[in-house]
């Protein structure tokens, strides 16, 4: 048992790292909230992995990751919503030219 738990929790490791570097490092905005959603699937993973395999196994980590994936659709909804706005107004997906909220 503990060995399955470590697996889940350094492949969860793993792929949080990637989205964070892809959130940090990239300039095109569809990136950067794939990254974003990449890293709240990496918290689902840790989530079920110790909802399964920790020392109280019990469906709350499920449940909080069926709450993390309902907020993480709605993140993409409204963060899609807004880049489609400012690809309307700027014409480009670079985040470095998206400072228009700032005025």
């Amino acid at each position: 048992m503990e060995q399955m738990l470590g697996s889940y929790l350094t492949l969860g490791a793993i792929l949080f790292c990637i989205g964070l570097y892809g959130a940090l490092s990239k300039k095109n905005a569809v990136i950067v909230l794939l990254s974003i959603e990449l890293m709240l699937n990496a918290v689902n993973i840790n989530f079920v992995a110790f909802a399964k395999y920790g020392p109280n196994a019990n469906l709350s980590g499920q449940i909080f990751s069926l709450f993390n994936m309902t907020i993480a659709a709605a993140e993409a909804a409204v963060g899609l919503a807004i880049l489609i706005l400012l690809y309307r107004n700027k014409g480009t997906t670079d985040v470095v030219d998206m400072n228009m909220m700032k005025k």
